[in-house]
């Protein structure tokens, strides 16, 4: 078994766990998922003071909830249409909070370049989701590009674990906003062909 195997087995096995036992508790999955806001707004609180390693602590924390709220609905049978909407309704403002904290952040230090790159990367963000979404309005699925949000998720833990939250940023606003791209290609070749139909 390789090292990265094995951690894959371990925490596997603990998140097994803790589903287990949040399905034993009974607690509603749409309550993990608000939970997952909350904790995201206080390592949003965190970055707006400074404290990049803390926020990207606490951002694990709930990074945990949201892998587990899904899962505690599919082993309580508790999965609803709503359930999936709530989930990514507060996955945006989730997202949106710790980018608002950056930008509380930025601004406290006066540095406007960061606050406007910031900005971008908020914008490439929420068009990710609106792209996919509007998309599959017109066909049947659009999951194309590299840049979903566990991968913006992980970019913004090692940001803050690390204290190197601005070469983040640059990374996630240019692939964010070429992941957008992708969509609007693939969307128009989809179309095209449809259209021939």
């Amino acid at each position: 078994m390789t090292f990265t195997r094995g951690i894959g087995v371990v925490f596997g096995a603990a998140i097994d766990r803790i589903v287990r036992w949040l399905a034993l508790s009974k607690i509603h999955p749409n309550v993990l998922t608000f939970l997952g806001l909350v904790i995201n707004i206080w390592a949003a609180v965190l970055f707006s003071q400074g404290k990049m390693l803390w926020a990207g602590v606490v951002v694990i924390g709930a990074g945990l909830f949201d892998m587990v709220d899904g899962r505690v609905a599919r082993a309580t049978k508790q999965v609803t249409l709503f359930g999936g909407f709530f989930d990514s309704v507060m996955d945006r403002y989730s997202d949106l909070a710790l980018f608002m904290g950056l930008l509380v952040y930025y601004s406290s230090i006066n540095r406007p370049f960061y606050i406007v790159l910031t900005a971008i990367v908020m914008t490439g963000s929420v068009m990710i989701s609106y792209s996919r979404a509007r998309a599959e309005n017109a066909i049947p699925k659009c999951k194309v590009g590299f840049l979903e949000r566990p991968e913006r998720v992980v970019l913004i833990i090692i940001g803050g674990l690390f204290d190197r939250i601005a070469p983040m940023l640059w990374v996630i606003a240019i692939l964010s906003n070429l992941t957008v791209v992708h969509r609007m290609i693939y969307t128009w070749q989809e179309c095209k062909r449809l259209d021939k139909k």
